[in-house]
């Protein structure tokens, strides 16, 4: 005989008055993951195409707030557990990239370009097809390429701020170890804490930041060097590196995208953060499986909570930005690099792996590494620009059509919009 719930003091059956927190414990680790692993590579980023301390911490902000609007808007209207972050590759492009012509403004404009290519690619199918042609493997070596300075971060941050560094590089491995998710979070508090033991000990304050969010409006100017310098890479690196992955991660779990509704949400978004510092946002890859995945409960069609309560966390995250952004600029020279590289670490490997998968096809995408590794800027504009036209010619040199088209898996074409 079946046994029949217990009623409850309210007349419902225990069965079905039970909530379960687990989409919303899964949402909240997904925004802490996100948020913490990879901050300290976005303001490196930041920095390095000209931004001062205030106009970083207000990127920061911009780009957290319009990651959980969006991630609310998504989730809500889809009821699938998308998630949202901002480009953490194209961050990192930004940190080998430079200060272009026309300083910060110019990068700000770059930033608002970049956003429309995206919102583009949902209005557009034509141009989702265009990014399709991009060969993944190029695409990957770019972005590896663009990595490896910033993770030769951490190891040479060792010669000279070598007590700062090797206590945070100790928890990173053991943290890889053992709970390899929490590993640069982890890292990150020890850091933090390190730079607050330092300033405790030499009687120094955190500097003249405020602990309070404000965003600093930056009135977009726009050039060639930095629109095909900046724009254009950091498009191909979210849309490579982002987006497209997010979709088979989401897909992984049984989970269709809403393809046009992602990208104009997160143009548009990438649009009205501009002007405040964000660099762009886009689909999250590997956090989307703490939101899509078991750890969100076993009802299936529960799990757009996780979503939904991970944009509820990034508004919460978007008050501490200031304060962190604060004492993170207190930091010895090369440490807040040394954190970003760490953070890019598992990033690097698996671009390396993937650009090198085919023995068919690597000649290409090692010039395309190489080139973006090299540094070289031309006629003012970064190497990766240079690196994925170079890839591109000498792939199309070396490999016959037929076999490019083998190679992609068939005639270049998007998928699912994608």
């Amino acid at each position: 005989m079946a046994k029949s719930s217990a009623p409850t003091s309210t007349g419902r059956s225990a069965s079905t008055s039970t909530f379960d927190s687990r989409p919303v414990v899964a949402g909240v680790v997904t925004a802490l993951v996100g948020f913490t692993s990879s901050f300290a590579v976005v303001l490196a980023g930041l920095k390095a195409v000209g931004a001062d301390p205030a106009q970083a911490a207000s990127g920061l902000l911009a780009l957290t707030l319009t990651v959980g609007v969006g991630v609310l808007l998504l989730a809500w209207r889809s009821k699938v557990p998308v998630t949202l972050a901002w480009s953490t590759p194209g961050a990192a492009l930004l940190a080998t990239s430079g200060t272009p012509d026309g300083g910060w403004p110019a990068a700000v404009g770059a930033f608002l370009a970049a956003g429309v290519l995206i919102a583009l690619t949902g209005l557009i199918p034509a141009l989702g097809r265009l990014m399709a042609r991009i060969p993944a493997s190029l695409a990957q070596a770019m972005l590896a390429g663009v990595l490896l300075q910033l993770c030769l971060a951490p190891f040479t941050a060792l010669g000279t701020v070598p007590l700062f560094v090797a206590p945070v590089i100790a928890c990173w491995l053991l943290m890889m170890k053992f709970a390899p998710r929490w590993a640069v979070p982890a890292a990150l508090l020890v850091a933090l804490g390190v730079i607050a033991f330092s300033l405790a000990a030499t009687g120094t304050g955190p500097g003249t930041g405020g602990v309070l969010p404000q965003l600093v409006w930056t009135t977009p100017s726009f050039s060639l060097q930095a629109m095909v310098g900046i724009a254009l890479p950091l498009f191909v690196v979210t849309m490579a590196s982002q987006n497209v992955p997010g979709v088979a991660v989401l897909r992984s779990f049984g989970f269709s995208t809403p393809w046009r509704a992602s990208m104009l949400v997160t143009g548009a978004g990438t649009v009205l953060g501009a002007p405040f510092g964000g660099h762009a946002i886009n689909l999250a890859a590997l956090s989307a499986a703490l939101a899509a995945g078991e750890e969100a409960g076993s009802n299936r069609s529960r799990r757009w909570v996780a979503g939904f309560t991970s944009g509820l966390a990034y508004l919460v995250l978007a008050a501490f930005s200031a304060a962190l952004v604060t004492l993170v600029t207190a930091a010895p020279a090369g440490m807040l690099e040394a954190v970003a590289g760490l953070a890019l670490l598992g990033t690097l490997a698996a671009s390396v792996s993937s650009a090198l998968a085919d023995a068919e096809d690597r000649i290409a995408p090692a010039v395309t590494f190489l080139m973006a590794a090299s540094g070289l800027a031309f006629a003012g504009i970064g190497p990766a620009f240079w690196a994925l036209l170079a890839g591109l010619l000498v792939r199309t040199l070396l490999v016959p059509r037929r076999e490019r088209e083998l190679l992609d898996g068939g005639p270049a074409g998007a998928e699912d919009g994608a």
